[in-house]
């Protein structure tokens, strides 16, 4: 297949095809963030999406999951975005489902007819960058929204039927009482936006990038493991909605959780508070074993 530069996709697309729409991200300019910083924004052709939906076909034959690449894919073109759906569609009979990473302010540009439409022709699952609820925080991380618009952006998703999930960074604040505030004002955009999933991640700061240049001046402190936990054990006592999928096992995680809130949220917490109790560092994964 082709691409160009190196390719992202959540670790639970990793069965799905990788149709690269986009090369780069449009907004690409979190601190945090290393992923795209080779890369500068453009929109791939039709014709070399649908050439590559072609190529894929004729090595994989018929397909049920693609994620569409790189970092923001529904910034594309509403009428080309759905002939990239219908191309799909056509391709592969099996087709269930199509995904892609959308930022906050591409999915503020698009109407909501426009978003329902995308949805009818089966883009079913948005993964969102929230990283926290905290209005300030956003602001500093140069996220490009603040509390209310990135809670408008998940609405709107929801409200056009996709699959929402929300994916938060533990330890974004650093050290301090800003941490708590972090956890606090992420469970509380949670309860307010309802997505179906939320993936924690936790910090680890890329060279090269804003964040990491702010540790290295002392600027930030990372959280040690068990801080970072402490986070995750405030997100779990706050969040009161139903039905919701924590997936927090992700690599670069210190202890994997998963489960379903409030279904799992003692287990999920007796988990926590047991690391939490104990300090027991051959509980929590090794820096080495860690990545992103």
């Amino acid at each position: 297949m082709r691409y160009e530069g190196n390719i992202f996709r959540p670790f639970s697309e990793a069965d799905s095809y990788l149709l690269q729409c986009t090369v780069g991200c449009s907004h690409n300019k979190c601190t945090f963030c290393g992923m795209y910083k080779d890369k500068k924004y453009k929109v791939r052709s039709l014709e070399d999406i649908k050439e590559d939906i072609r190529l894929a076909k004729a090595h994989y034959g018929d397909l049920e999951k693609v994620f569409l690449c790189d970092g923001d894919a529904i910034d594309i073109n509403t009428d080309i975005l759905l002939e990239i759906l219908a191309e799909l569609k056509k391709t592969f009979p099996s087709l269930r489902h199509v995904g892609t990473y959308v930022g906050p302010g591409s999915v503020l540009r698009k109407s909501m007819s426009e978003l329902t439409a995308l949805r009818a022709a089966g883009l079913a699952k948005a993964y969102l960058g929230v990283e926290t609820g905290d209005d300030r925080l956003l602001r500093e991380i140069n996220k490009g929204v603040g509390y209310d618009e990135m809670l408008q952006a998940g609405l709107n998703l929801n409200n056009a039927g996709f699959n929402l999930s929300s994916m938060v960074l533990l330890g974004l604040a650093g050290k301090g009482e800003r941490s708590r505030e972090h956890a606090l004002a992420t469970a509380k955009i949670t309860n307010e936006m309802k997505p179906k999933y939320l993936a924690a991640l936790t910090v680890t700061p890329v060279p090269g990038t804003i964040l990491f240049n702010q540790m290295q001046r002392g600027e930030f402190q990372l959280l040690d493991p068990f801080e970072t936990l402490e986070e995750m054990k405030i997100i779990f006592e706050n969040i009161t909605i139903d039905d919701l999928k924590f997936v927090g096992v992700h690599a670069s995680n210190y202890l994997p959780v998963n489960g379903t809130l409030q279904r799992d949220k003692q287990k999920m917490l007796d988990t926590v508070n047991h690391v939490l109790e104990t300090r027991d560092e051959r509980l929590i994964k090794s820096d080495k074993m860690r990545g992103l």
